[in-house]
């Protein structure tokens, strides 16, 4: 990697081990990888492999038992809650399977949201703006149960990418989807990030959604098996908006 454009992830000897009833749960093992500025990097593997915990870590939602974790400049491992709420809000944003929309707030309010927590004067017409960017012009006003599956996840693409963070983590962002609709957020998840310039990491079980991306990284039983480069953004599905 150039000197010039040092890595904006660096994760260094990652573990993350939790209690359980049967007693101390090993999940990630050992993870060094490091991220460019930009990329996108597509994690795979089969259920309980770590990929949702290492998201979780990626965004200072969970503590690493051991390691570094050096994301945007900042040492994720040494802060506190405060201060890791802070780094969230100025940095990432997050896409999940389940869109997490506030059900009694509009599409706009549940857009505006976090840049209001953010104390932005310009909430409201920023999250507008990303909402029309995403085809959403005319649901501003509707309420998530108005909205189909497909709308839904625009409203939460959107939302993230409102605060224009330098990362977007998406944690299987088309599981709650149809195949068709599916591919049409896809699409709209590399639009964003390319228009954006942002650095994406996707978990999916899909390959070749997974393969969409720069690099694709499977885990295997909480550690890196193996590294590949992917085909690139050029093989995102192409279909209309759903």
């Amino acid at each position: 990697m150039p000197v010039d454009n040092p890595p904006l992830i660096t994760l260094d000897a990652v573990t993350l081990s939790l209690p359980s009833a049967a007693g101390l749960v090993h999940i990630l093992r050992g993870i060094d990888l490091t991220v460019a500025r930009g990329e996108a990097v597509g994690i795979v593997g089969p259920s309980g492999s770590g990929k949702s915990s290492l998201l979780m870590v990626l965004a200072g939602l969970e503590k690493p038992s051991a390691g570094r974790v050096e994301v945007a400049g900042a040492r994720l491992e040494t802060m506190g809650e405060d201060a890791l709420a802070r780094f969230r809000r100025d940095h990432v944003g997050v896409v999940f399977q389940s869109f997490h929309l506030i059900p009694t707030m509009t599409a706009l309010e549940n857009g505006a949201v976090p840049l209001e927590f953010a104390g932005r004067r310009d909430a409201f017409e920023r999250a507008r703006a990303e909402l029309e960017a995403v085809g959403l012009g005319a649901r501003l006003s509707h309420y998530p149960g108005q909205l189909s599956g497909g709308e839904q996840q625009r409203v939460a693409l959107a939302r993230a990418v409102a605060g224009e963070p330098a990362i977007l983590l998406a944690d299987e962002p088309t599981g709650n989807l149809d195949g068709a609709t599916g591919a049409a957020i896809v699409e709209l998840l590399f639009a964003l990030q390319a228009r954006k310039g942002a650095t994406l990491v996707l978990i999916t079980h899909d390959p070749a959604l997974a393969d969409a991306c720069d690099r694709v990284v499977r885990l295997s039983d909480g550690r890196i098996a193996s590294v590949t480069e992917g085909a690139g953004r050029r093989t995102a599905p192409r279909k209309a908006a759903p």
